[in-house]
Formats: C-alpha cells, sequence, structure tokens
C-alpha cells in the first residue's frame, strides 16, 4: 500500500444536518484549486458515484478526473463520511468523541467530509498540462521547435534566471548581485551564464522558469536589464533596482 505514503487527505468535521452544504463546499473548492494550477481548466471534470459504487458507510462521494493522454481517470476523491469513523473508534476504544457545541447547546458525534488527492497523480497532471511544443521560424526563416513547460508560476521551482550577455565587463559581478538580492527575499533565482544567450533561455523554457533577466551593456550603462516572459519571449526593459519588486508583483498576480 505504498500509495497511501502519496496521499494528500483532510477530514473536515461538521454538525450532521449540515454536511450536505459542507459535502458542495468541499467539492467546488477542490474543483476550484486544481483549475487555478492549470492552463486548460476544461480537462477538469467532476463525476458523482453511482449507488452501487459508495462505500458502505458513505453517505456521497465524488470524483476530480482528469483528461489524461488514455483518457479520464481519477485525480481527487471527496467524500461524505458521515460518522463512521467516530462511531468506529468510539466502539472499539470505549473513548466517546461526540462534540458539545456550546452555541447550540447540542451534543453530537460530527460528520466527516473527506477530500483525498494523490500527490503524484498531481504532480503528472501539471507536467502534462505545462508540456508544450511550439514551431517558431528563425531570422533565417527555417522552422524549429521549442519546447516550453508552461507551469503556474507558483509550481515553479525556479522563479526568475539571471544571465549576463558575456563573462567579461562587471557582467557576471552585477547579474550574482541580483541573484543575491532575490533570494534574499525568498524567490528561488537561478544564475546562468553558460553557453549563447539564445540557449539559456531555450534552457529555462524547458524547465518551466516564468521570467528571464538579462544584464548586458545597457545594464552598465543606465542601471536598467532586459526581463523576458517565458510563455509569449516579449522583453522589455526595468530598472535594476526595481527587479525584485517587479518579480513579486508577478507572482502576486499568478503570471
Amino acid at each position: 500500500r505504498s500509495c497511501e505514503f502519496e496521499q494528500m487527505e483532510m477530514e473536515f468535521f461538521c454538525e450532521p444536518g449540515t454536511d450536505d452544504h459542507w459535502m458542495d463546499y468541499w467539492v467546488q473548492q477542490r474543483m476550484s484549486w486544481w483549475q487555478k494550477y492549470a492552463n486548460d481548466k476544461t480537462k477538469f471534470k467532476l463525476r458523482p458515484h453511482a449507488p452501487d459504487e459508495l462505500a458502505h458507510y458513505a453517505k456521497g462521494c465524488f470524483d476530480i478526473e482528469y483528461e489524461y493522454p488514455w483518457g479520464y481517470g481519477e485525480l481527487e476523491g471527496i467524500a461524505n463520511r458521515t460518522n463512521y469513523d467516530l462511531t468506529k473508534h468510539t466502539q472499539h476504544s470505549g473513548q466517546k468523541l461526540d462534540y458539545f457545541d456550546p452555541e447550540s447547546q447540542k451534543r453530537y458525534v460530527p460528520y466527516v467530509i473527506e477530500p483525498a488527492a494523490g500527490a503524484t497523480r498531481g504532480v503528472l497532471v501539471y507536467l502534462l498540462d505545462a508540456y508544450t511544443e511550439e514551431e517558431l521560424e528563425t531570422p533565417r526563416g527555417d522552422k524549429e521547435i521549442r519546447v516550453v513547460l508552461k507551469l503556474h508560476p507558483e509550481l515553479a521551482p525556479i522563479k526568475v534566471a539571471v544571465f549576463p550577455l558575456t563573462k567579461k565587463d562587471g557582467m557576471p559581478e552585477l547579474a550574482r548581485k541580483v541573484v543575491g538580492e532575490f533570494f534574499a527575499r525568498g524567490i528561488t533565482a537561478k544564475y546562468d551564464e553558460q553557453h549563447a544567450i539564445g540557449k539559456r533561455y531555450r534552457r529555462h523554457d524547458e524547465i518551466g522558469t516564468p521570467w528571464g533577466l538579462t544584464v548586458d551593456h545597457q545594464s552598465l550603462e543606465d542601471g536598467t536589464l532586459t526581463i523576458r516572459d517565458r510563455d509569449t519571449m516579449l522583453q522589455r526593459r526595468i530598472p535594476i533596482d526595481s527587479a525584485v519588486s517587479e518579480i513579486e508583483a508577478l507572482l502576486r498576480a499568478g503570471h
């Protein structure tokens, strides 16, 4: 049962009679959570369990399914387990597990709404969602394929890459200083000086780094650098002093 160690589970306790409301709440919350970080939100769907599928203790259950390359499959289940778990614990332990609500002056055995998601399935889903191959035209008119991992910025392991255009003229030192400022603010950054700048862009496209910052000759003159967006490949110049706050704003905006 090694899969049990890859589960993300939560038990939400509620008053009997309010369980239908909380079941609806958690079904919608969990669906929204998965869709929030996905590029293609249409590949998620809810599937209610038929009566003959339900576990004997369950009042109701929904699966959040994802359209994998081989078809729809389960990603997360949300079940109304009623008071089965606490009742069984009481029977076998002899310890009462009811709850007294001081506001309603009621005593009851709570019902449980349990969302249970596959952790590794979630990783697979977001990798499938993010992996993209785009056909681009080179300046010479040739066609090439750009592989890009369009991970949501919150999921990207590296948030920003910083490139010195060359390994001389003080550019590496300035680029490393910028990287240090990102780490000081808790943002994972990567210093990269190997190969031509175009290859560095492609390398970070492939691992999902949302933004690339390039320190060049103009940076030494006017204190600006180039910021490049992974998905659009558009570039613009911003002040070096505002680079960290710019990325922080983009992260807050989710793009």
